[in-house]
């Protein structure tokens, strides 16, 4: 049997510990660079829409979610352009990545199936309004901030706001077709007078606000 020249045992040795150095930083890297499995993410969603209290459900599986900002951003990519981006759509559950541009402001309006919010980056300010006589009234306000989460119920009215001037990415979650629900109404911002929704000329807004925030870079 031949023998190791000291040399020789060295660069082993030295060869050894850089592959060890190498497996160690990958194993890092993958820690630290953690992705949103959006196919498992929707049948998670899937599962927990199927439980007896679907919204609370819902909510702890978005909660868990948004709890690592970072991964999401890997998952769906970093906010580009202002608008509701469908992620999952069924008659039973709807999902949406709504990329809010600067200061964009949507008007109040109801959903007619309850909804859960979960801000991934940026901010969303909602307001809350209730139904008095034939106009709307505020009647309280919600604040949310990166990895925090909203529960809005069947009946709620709501408008919302990206305060901040860059953009803002929240994942929507609806108990239902949100594309086909009949019956929903938006408030005009200056009489608070109810009308129907537009859902087409909402997606316009949206449009309109990328375009601005596009022009004024």
């Amino acid at each position: 049997m031949g023998t190791i020249s000291r040399r020789g045992f060295l660069a082993g040795a030295a060869g050894v510990l850089a592959w060890g150095s190498a497996s160690w930083s990958t194993a890092r890297g993958a820690t630290m660079t953690a992705k949103l499995d959006v196919e498992r993410f929707i049948e998670d969603l899937e599962r927990a829409n199927g439980e007896s209290e679907p919204q609370a459900a819902v909510d702890a599986v978005l909660a868990r979610t948004v709890s690592d900002p970072a991964a999401v951003l890997a998952g769906l990519g970093e906010p580009g352009v202002a608008g509701l981006h469908t992620i999952h759509h069924s008659p039973e559950l709807t999902v949406l990545n709504v990329v809010w541009a600067p200061l964009m402001l949507l008007m109040p309006h109801n959903h007619e199936m309850w909804a859960s919010i979960a801000i991934y980056t940026g901010r969303e300010d909602n307001i809350l309004w209730q139904r008095k006589g034939a106009v709307v009234e505020a009647i309280g306000a919600r604040s949310l901030s990166e990895k925090e989460v909203f529960a809005l119920p069947e009946d709620a009215i709501h408008s919302v706001t990206n305060p901040i001037r860059r953009l803002t990415g929240a994942i929507h979650v609806y108990g239902g077709d949100f594309f086909e629900v009949e019956g929903r109404s938006e408030w005009d911002p200056d009489t608070l007078s109810e009308r129907a929704l537009d859902l087409g000329a909402a997606q316009d807004r949206f449009r309109d606000a990328s375009e601005r925030f596009e022009s004024s870079r």
